[in-house]
């Protein structure tokens, strides 16, 4: 018997793991989201349960992945419990309406960046279409206070919600967008631009650059935006009865 959502979980399951596996987040923790919709248009949240990386390693199965009800907030479906930092998924998610997924991660360069309190200077091309990439305020983690600093924050700055890193001080990393798979490269060209920034402060540091460089020119340069990044919707197989005269066409076959 299929599960709910059983080929979105098994994907979110499958990058999870990915992910994992290619050091973007550690056992200290992360969750990942993705925010879908029933035959109705009811929404739901299915997302990671809690300890995800310290007890399994983000090896975790279709059903691990755990169905909450976006409404009431209550789990419907999956194995296991659900996540304290869920709060700050569901605040993520009431911001926008175009925020389909939400991914949390330690990833270790961008780390760096959030520890010092500080926005990481934007100086890649690949990472042009995050423009700023603002670190708010320390507030604990978990808490209702980092909920509403995440949504007060993301509300602010509109459509670009639906595409957008916040740095979280001492904490972490938080993407927003509009499908999964473009929340995982969002976070790995983060992690690339957090590198080249803290290489290009070092040469400052030596007098070797007068500032951070982006694209020919100073990082803070207004440079224009590319479009939001939506995903396309795929082309589905739709399930069509067979002709009602081919069972006694095919019995016919076998009396001959």
């Amino acid at each position: 018997m299929e599960m709910m959502f059983e080929t979105e979980r098994r994907d979110l399951a499958h990058t999870v793991r990915k992910m994992f596996d290619r050091k973007d987040t550690n056992v200290a923790g992360g969750n990942m989201s993705v925010k879908v919709f029933d035959a109705e248009g009811h929404a739901y949240i299915l997302i990671t349960p809690t300890f995800m990386s310290e007890t399994y390693y983000a090896e975790l199965s279709p059903a691990q992945i755990l169905v909450v009800d976006a409404a009431s907030g209550k789990k419907i479906d999956g194995v296991g419990d659900v996540t304290r930092e869920i709060n700050m998924h569901e605040e993520a998610y009431k911001a926008h309406p175009g925020i389909r997924c939400v991914y949390h991660s330690h990833a270790e360069a961008s780390m760096f960046w959030a520890t010092i309190g500080q926005d990481m200077p934007n100086v890649t091309e690949a990472t042009r279409e995050l423009g700023r990439i603002r670190c708010l305020p320390y507030k604990p983690a978990c808490s209702k206070e980092l909920a509403d600093t995440v949504h007060d924050a993301l509300v602010a700055i509109g459509d670009k919600a639906v595409e957008n890193v916040l740095l979280l001080n001492s904490h972490g990393i938080l993407i927003t967008a509009s499908e999964l798979h473009i929340a995982t490269r969002l976070l790995e060209t983060l992690e690339w631009n957090a590198q080249i920034a803290y290489k290009q402060a070092l040469f400052i540091k030596m007098g070797l650059l007068d500032d951070y460089q982006s694209c020919g020119h100073n990082y803070q340069a207004p440079l224009p935006l590319p479009d939001i990044a939506l995903p396309e919707q795929p082309i589905r197989g739709v399930s069509q009865q067979f002709p009602a005269d081919m069972k006694r066409s095919v019995d016919e076959t076998h009396l001959h």
